[in-house]
């Protein structure tokens, strides 16, 4: 339980220290390759026959991702002793994460703003967005990195750490894998629409608790830091349903109420009021936020989680921990 503690702190420090490794070096990179290796020897003649190839690609590649990080946790613990095992969690709970790497994103962006250079803060934008940001203005640039910091505070932090507190670095794995599929492969056209079918809806479901935690913590951290948490909890209730996601609508909505700023996608969806304009500010506040959350939601989910399922005997069944 300790070691699962110190793990989870380890991994987090781990990343707040030295952010995400270059991409020839990161397995989720390599297993971005994989995807993309795979996906288009997936396609065939008949759409039920592509969908069931990606059924079974995604089950499959989930599975055999969590596994391979369950397997390499438990060989450290059982040849090399508490300390590795602590070491071997902490690196792969910190390749699921990116608290530093959303900040640096976020700050690339506003840096460019701050000198004016609105060319170069789109080029950092398109980075983290799928939509196209070449004709974008100051304001919908801004607008956009806040939905992106809201958004990425579960699929980039609360989300693998919440699957970590019930499956183990393995699950944090797993998730990620997930996240990693439907970033690639889950979208509506012609082409993904069959194949990626399995892979939104695993990652529709995996974020379905972590969003609503993470959208109420955001809340508690609004108040805490002296936004407008009346005004989130207001616009979390009223606009969360708006997104095409089931989920995503969730942090977003309540971001948007505690900077008091309207996050639009032009064409799908406009999350709260133009109270205020967003600004360089606000960014930096949402970051704040982004990071106050996620120490809530160690202190109040993952932490009591790990708890309960230690005193029920599961992490002596899982991992063999006394």
């Amino acid at each position: 339980m300790i070691a699962l503690i110190a793990a989870l702190a380890g991994g987090i420090g781990i990343d707040y220290v030295f952010g995400d490794p270059p991409n020839r070096y990161h397995p989720v990179a390599w297993l971005g390759r994989i995807i993309g290796f795979v996906v288009p020897r997936l396609k065939a003649r008949r759409a039920a026959s592509e969908k069931i190839n990606g059924v079974v690609f995604a089950v499959a590649i989930v599975i055999a991702m969590g596994v391979a990080a369950h397997f390499l946790v438990y060989a450290s613990l059982y040849f090399a002793g508490i300390v590795a095992f602590i070491l071997t969690s902490a690196l792969i709970l910190k390749l699921t994460i990116a608290v530093r790497g959303m900040q640096k994103h976020a700050q690339a962006i506003t840096t460019c703003l701050e000198a004016g250079n609105l060319a170069g803060a789109r080029q950092n934008l398109s980075m983290i967005v799928r939509r196209r940001t070449d004709e974008l203005g100051e304001q919908q640039i801004l607008s956009t990195t806040i939905e992106c910091i809201s958004e990425s505070t579960v699929d980039g932090i609360t989300a693998p750490i919440f699957y970590y507190s019930i499956l183990g670095p393995g699950g944090a794995f797993a998730y990620r894998t997930i996240n990693t599929l439907d970033s690639m492969v889950g979208y509506k056209d012609e082409f993904y629409k069959d194949i990626g079918w399995m892979s939104a809806r695993l990652d529709m479901a995996a974020n379905y608790v972590p969003a609503r935690l993470t959208a109420l913590l955001m809340v508690v951290s609004a108040n805490i830091l002296g936004a407008d948490w009346k005004n989130s909890l207001r616009i979390l209730h009223r606009d969360h349903t708006k997104t095409f996601s089931p989920n995503a609508g969730y942090p977003m909505a309540t971001m948007a109420g505690a900077l008091r700023v309207r996050l639009e996608k032009i064409g799908h969806y406009s999350l709260g009021d133009e109270q205020e304009p967003a600004t360089l500010a606000k960014c930096r506040t949402a970051i704040t936020i982004m990071k106050l959350t996620t120490l809530l939601f160690c202190l109040v989910v993952s932490a009591p989680v790990m708890s309960f399922l230690y005193l029920a005997g599961w992490w002596r069944f899982l991992l063999g921990i006394p």
